[in-house]
């Protein structure tokens, strides 16, 4: 009789064991909760179309699906960003390639785990009040020219189309001026005679009249024009003491990045409104849709590092920032794929 409880006893455990799976698929995948679920992300300015796989991963819930609690905090540009997650105050950035190399040649190591844009979206444009003055970038000596924010990715542009033309950047003055209402500001204020800057705003200020495009990186083509070859644009990035420590929570934000990469490529219009805040449409949404359609080519389908894109970027950088001794900068340690590439097999 005792045998006989025995097996049914086992028999009930088992069977409770069984139902206890079943009922709680998730205990199957609790290696994958993050280990730092709530987080900060540091974004150099969220109302740019340039940072839109954040806006949407946010917006569309891909960040909860991960099992993280992630709080955007936006800053006037991607150096001010930096400034954040060096700092302490966010775990990861938003930001430009550029900024891992800029971080090693400082001794400080941080890599990008997936990548947003595969172009840097930026344009760089005159006013039309001094457009007989300025009618190429060669004309650029003694301009004041608005960018997001010194030391960002739109002066790292500027910077670069100025070389090919023949002037320095210290021959110009760059003015910090953000990416979103504030540039309205300096534009109409007269405190700029040109501007290098990301969209939606840059789409507003063509349509209006206001300026003249000279440079336009929003699209593959155009940015190789620029840079002779694949630039890599906005990451997220972490330092490797984090990525280190937190593999899941890094794999988890690159799959909410490649979810929102994959969403951009079919979105229709009106889902892409309805995802927006109000507040980033600049209550003209024919406007932002039309900016969206002008960059859609650069945002990343896979989350990936091109082949050539940490080269191009280094190049680009070392003409940038006389500092930066690109023979000292490890390309290998600026990033890595292998989360991305995880990500892209599961969305695919």
């Amino acid at each position: 009789m005792h045998a006989d409880w025995m097996r049914r006893a086992t028999s009930v455990c088992v069977a409770l064991l069984v139902l206890a799976a079943v009922a709680l698929p998730g205990a199957a995948h609790a290696k994958d909760t993050p280990e730092t679920p709530e987080l900060t992300l540091a974004v150099g300015g969220l109302p740019g179309l340039y940072y839109l796989p954040v806006l949407a991963a946010q917006q569309l819930g891909y960040f909860k699906e991960e099992g993280l609690d992630v709080t955007l905090e936006d800053f006037a540009g991607g150096s001010k960003a930096l400034e954040a997650v060096v700092g302490g105050s966010a775990e990861v950035g938003a930001g430009a390639f550029e900024h891992t190399l800029f971080m090693q040649e400082k001794g400080q190591h941080y890599r990008a785990f997936v990548l947003m844009g595969r172009a840097p979206q930026i344009v760089v444009a005159v006013l039309k009040s001094k457009a007989d003055q300025l009618k190429t970038l060669a004309d650029f000596k003694g301009a004041k020219v608005g960018v997001s924010a010194p030391g960002s990715s739109t002066d790292l542009v500027l910077t670069v189309a100025l070389r090919k033309a023949g002037v320095q950047r210290n021959e110009i003055s760059a003015i910090g001026v953000g990416s979103g209402a504030t540039v309205m500001a300096a534009v109409s204020g007269g405190r700029i005679d040109a501007l290098s800057n990301v969209d939606p705003m840059m789409t507003k200020l063509t349509r209006s009249g206001a300026i003249k495009v000279l440079i336009d990186t929003r699209t593959v083509k155009g940015t190789q024009d620029v840079f002779g070859g694949t630039m890599p644009a906005a990451t997220l990035y972490a330092s490797d003491e984090f990525i280190q420590k937190n593999p899941k929570t890094t794999q988890a934000l690159a799959n909410a990045i490649v979810h929102a990469n994959r969403w951009l490529q079919t979105a229709s219009d009106a889902d892409l409104l309805k995802m927006v805040p109000p507040a980033y449409l600049l209550n003209d949404s024919a406007l932002y849709v039309e900016a969206f359609h002008n960059v859609r080519d650069a945002y990343s389908p896979d989350g990936l590092m091109p082949a050539d894109g940490p080269a191009t970027s280094l190049r680009a950088l070392a003409s940038f920032d006389s500092r930066l001794d690109a023979k000292k900068i490890d390309l290998n340690a600026t990033y890595t794929n292998d989360f991305a590439q995880k990500a892209a097999a599961q969305f695919k």
